[in-house]
C-alpha cells in the first residue's frame, strides 16, 4: 500500500530540498512511481520537485487547508504513487502561529513517518541531542530516521552514528551526506531561482540523485512509507476544490513572470467543469477571446516589467475580456500589473493595465509576508458577502496608491491580528495581494 514520508529539519537551510530533489530524482529514475508534495505556501519548490519526479507536486498546507481539502490532496497523490515524499517548511515545529501550520502538524495529521535532515558540519556528538529533542519533543510526532548532512569525514560519520545509536535508538540513522560543493541553488528575493531558470536543472538533479543513490539507505527510507504505521489517504476521495472557478472557460497566464499558482486550485476548477486555457503574456500571447475569466497569478513581473509594457496584444486582450465583461483576477504579482503603473527595482516606472487604481513600486522594497484570513466584504465571482478564504501573502512591493475603491477583501493575520482592508474591486476586475489558498 502506498505511504508518504515526511523529510523535515531543525531548521531552515539544513539540506532537507537537496535530499528532497536526490531522492524523488533518483527513485523515479529507477522507475519508481514517487509523488511529491510541499508543505506551506510554497510555488518555487514544487517546481523544482516536478522536475525531479515528471510529476506534478501538490502543496499540503495545515494552517491554509481545510482538513477535507488536505485528505482529498493526499489521497490524490497516493492513488498514482508508490510512495509520496514531503518536503517540509522551516523547521519541524515551526508554522503560521506557535501551536499552528507546522510540519509537525501535517505529520500527525496524515500519520506520515518524518525523516529529519539535520547539518553536523559544526557539531558531532551533539548531534544526537538534536535528533533526541526533536523525537521526543511532541507526543503523536513519529521522527522515524535521521539523515546527517554536510558531514566532514568517516570519523565524522561514525561518531554521529554512534552518538545517536547510543542516545536515541529507536531512531534510524539512513545515512551520512558529504559535504559537497555545487550542490547549492541560487536565490533571488522571494526565494530560489525558478526551475525553469536554472541553466543546468538536469545535471544539478543527477548529481543529487547520485549523492542520495551513494549515502542513503533508500530501500529502508521506502520502507518507512510502506510501514503499517504509516496510514495511506486514498481511495475514494473526492476531488480536491479549494476555491470556486472564475468562469466557465478560464484563460490562465503561464510564464516565469506568471507562475505561483496551486495545481489544485486549477485542478479543482477542471473537476468542477471549467476549462483551462494558458497563455503567456511575456510571449505577448493575448488571453483566449472566448474566454469569460481571465487568471493573472503571481510571480515576478517586476523583473519583466519593461517587456510587459510593451507587449500590446497581451495588454488589449486583458482590456478587452474587461471591457466584455469577462471576469479579470490577479493575485500579487499579477494584480500589480492590473494596476496603473509598476515602479522597477531601478526606479523606472512601465505602465500597466490600468484597470485598477494602483500603484506599486521595487524601488524601495519592504517585505510583507504572513498568512491571511480574507473575508470577502461585497459579492464578487469569489463569493456572497461574508466568504472566507485562507491564503498566504509574500512580497517586497510597496504599495504608493491602493483605491479609492471598493476593497476586495478585509484581512486578518494568522494569530488574529486585524489587518484591514486590502485589494481592490472594479467591475468585473479584482485582485489583491493575497495567494489563495482554500475557503476557509
Amino acid at each position: 500500500m502506498a505511504g508518504g514520508v515526511i523529510i523535515a529539519a531543525p531548521a531552515s537551510g539544513s539540506g532537507k530540498t537537496v535530499l528532497t530533489l536526490g531522492l524523488i530524482r533518483h527513485l523515479a529514475t529507477a522507475g519508481v512511481a514517487v509523488a511529491s508534495a510541499k508543505v506551506g505556501p510554497d510555488y518555487i519548490d514544487p517546481a523544482f520537485h516536478a522536475a525531479a519526479s515528471g510529476r506534478p507536486c501538490i502543496n499540503l498546507d495545515p494552517w491554509g487547508m481545510r482538513p477535507e481539502t488536505l485528505a482529498a490532496a493526499a489521497a490524490t497523490l497516493l492513488d498514482h504513487a508508490e510512495i509520496v515524499v514531503c518536503e517540509g517548511v522551516m523547521g519541524l515545529f515551526d508554522g503560521a502561529t506557535a501551536s499552528q501550520g507546522s510540519t509537525a502538524d501535517l505529520a500527525v495529521g496524515l500519520g506520515w513517518p518524518v525523516v529529519l535532515v539535520v547539518d553536523v558540519r559544526a557539531q558531532a556528538a551533539s548531534a544526537a541531542a538534536v535528533v533526541a529533542g526533536f523525537a521526543r519533543h511532541r507526543p503523536g510526532v513519529r521522527v522515524a530516521a535521521v539523515v546527517f548532512n554536510r558531514v566532514g569525514s568517516d570519523r565524522h560519520a561514525d561518531v554521529v552514528r554512534e552518538a545517536c545509536r547510543l542516545t536515541v535508538p529507536e531512531v534510524a540513522v539512513l545515512g551520512c551526506l558529504p559535504r559537497t560543493p555545487g550542490l547549492d541553488l541560487p536565490e533571488r528575493h522571494l526565494g530560489l531561482v525558478q526551475a525553469r531558470e536554472h541553466p543546468d536543472l538536469g545535471s544539478f538533479l543527477d548529481r543529487a540523485a547520485r549523492l542520495v543513490a551513494d549515502h542513503v539507505d533508500v530501500s529502508a527510507l521506502m520502507a518507512l512509507g510502506a510501514d503499517p504505521l504509516s496510514p495511506s489517504a486514498g481511495g475514494g476521495q473526492p476531488a480536491a476544490r479549494p476555491i470556486r472557478p472564475l468562469g466557465q472557460r478560464i484563460a490562465v497566464a503561464d510564464d516565469i513572470a506568471f507562475a505561483f499558482r496551486y495545481p489544485l486550485v486549477i485542478d479543482g476548477w477542471r473537476a468542477a467543469g471549467a476549462e483551462i486555457s494558458p497563455f503567456s503574456p511575456l510571449a505577448d500571447q493575448p488571453p483566449d477571446a472566448a474566454a469569460d475569466a481571465v487568471y493573472l497569478p503571481g510571480g515576478y513581473p517586476e523583473l519583466h516589467a519593461g517587456r510587459l509594457a510593451a507587449n500590446r496584444t497581451f495588454l488589449e486582450g486583458v482590456r478587452q475580456a474587461a471591457a466584455r465583461g469577462a471576469t479579470v483576477f490577479g493575485e500579487c504579482g499579477g494584480y500589480m500589473v492590473l494596476g496603473r503603473g509598476l515602479v522597477d527595482g531601478e526606479g523606472h516606472r512601465h505602465a500597466m493595465l490600468d484597470l485598477l487604481d494602483l500603484e506599486t513600486s521595487f524601488a524601495d522594497r519592504h517585505l510583507h509576508l504572513g498568512y491571511r484570513r480574507a473575508v470577502l466584504p461585497a459579492e464578487t465571482v469569489l463569493g456572497p458577502v461574508g466568504t472566507g478564504y485562507r491564503g498566504h501573502e509574500f512580497h517586497y512591493a510597496r504599495t504608493l496608491r491602493e483605491g479609492p475603491g471598493q476593497p476586495l477583501f478585509h484581512c486578518s493575520g494568522a494569530a488574529g491580528q486585524d489587518l484591514g482592508p486590502t485589494g481592490l474591486v472594479q467591475g468585473s476586475v479584482l485582485g489583491s495581494f493575497v495567494h489563495l489558498i482554500d475557503e476557509d
